[in-house]
């Protein structure tokens, strides 16, 4: 019902108060009239370098959302002359974790998108202008790559690697990692080391800036027979991209597990609670080289003894050998990765902390 006209009398100070409130609703996002909605938002907090980018180059590309519905998406987009979608064309979704937050690998651009979109929605592998918010798209946002990576890198076996500087979850404990416990020797070899920094334990981690698919993956690795049991080396695969497939990882991983009467090493197609999907073995002292053949369906894993100068390496003792050909994953924007950290729950904590000297890596596709 309106109001007559007697009942439109207010005092002088009520007036002064209601002309705030105009002022300052006017302001672009100052406030919002009530029952109206304010669509949901993203924001990047991590963002790779400017680059024309291309196929044999890849980075981490991380942010979050606000607002999200459930089963809404993130769909990504690299400038390179026109949009591409990241990280591939058979893989364009990206997930909203519970925490709202996003996180997935992307070929280099000049600029970066990441476009907020309904189940339905089905996006084109390559546009000239990225849609506008409406329908299907219910939040836009670009940014300019940045001027020079965020993240050290290093090269190593003719390959350039990204150098790992933020927490991760492995091991069941946060591990902090310290870019300066990963670094190449005169000689060419890769050191990792775990070692303390006011009081904490710092890791290392190297992942390679390229996606290399099916082949065969060789690591040339020093001795690790005398690493303390609280101490995990790992030489794996991952995939930002493909969480359906336990992200393509599979792993060679030195390590007693905390466990001092347990077997040293193991290969595993994860996940690794699956008793199938692990296979235990010994590594004595001494140079090794560990390897795994990928292709379709079938993964083959192989651990030797370095040969003694002179002789055949097809005459190198083999020291474990498996098979999986269940669970194996298919290629993607996987990265090879090397780390060294702390295992959690062990039953006798890390108290030296750790080296591994990584000769050399090679791929044979």
């Amino acid at each position: 019902m309106l109001e007559q006209p007697a009942e439109r009398t207010v005092s002088s100070s009520r007036i002064g108060k209601l002309s705030l409130l105009v002022v300052v609703c006017i302001l672009p996002g100052a406030c919002r009239l009530s029952g109206a909605e304010v669509g949901p938002s993203i924001e990047f907090t991590r963002v790779p370098q400017a680059d024309e980018g291309g196929r044999d180059k890849h980075d981490i590309i991380e942010g979050r959302v606000t607002g999200a519905r459930s089963g809404q998406r993130i769909v990504l987009y690299a400038r390179s002359g026109k949009w591409w979608l990241q990280p591939i064309v058979n893989q364009p979704f990206t997930k909203i974790q519970p925490n709202s937050k996003w996180i997935n690998a992307t070929h280099l651009g000049t600029e970066y998108a990441a476009l907020l979109v309904e189940p339905g929605y089905r996006p084109p592998s390559t546009t000239d202008a990225l849609p506008i918010r409406g329908g299907d798209v219910a939040a836009v946002a670009i940014i300019k790559g940045q001027s020079s990576p965020p993240s050290k890198s290093l090269q190593f076996s003719g390959y350039e690697w990204r150098v790992r500087n933020a927490p991760s979850g492995r091991g069941g404990k946060s591990n902090l990692y310290d870019p300066g416990n990963a670094w190449t020797d005169e000689s060419g070899a890769l050191h990792l080391r775990i070692a303390k920094a006011s009081g904490e334990w710092t890791c290392a981690e190297i992942s390679l800036t390229r996606s290399l698919g099916y082949g065969t993956y060789s690591f040339i690795v020093r001795d690790t027979s005398q690493l303390e049991p609280a101490a995990v080396f790992g030489m794996f695969t991952w995939d930002y991209a493909s969480a359906d497939q336990n992200n393509s990882e599979v792993d060679v991983e030195i390590s007693r597990w905390g466990d001092p009467a347990s077997k040293n090493a193991q290969y595993v197609v994860q996940p690794f609670h699956v008793p199938a999907n692990v296979a235990r073995f010994t590594v004595p002292a001494g140079a090794l080289t560990h390897s795994f053949h990928w292709e379709a369906g079938r993964i083959s894993f192989r651990t030797v003894r370095e040969a003694e100068p002179g002789k055949s390496v097809r005459g190198a003792e083999t020291i474990a050998e498996h098979v999986f050909t269940s669970g194996v994953p298919s290629p993607g924007i996987e990265s090879v990765r090397l780390n060294l950290y702390v295992f959690g729950n062990a039953k006798i904590p890390l108290q030296n902390g750790a080296e591994v000297v990584i000769e050399k890596f090679e791929y044979l596709p």
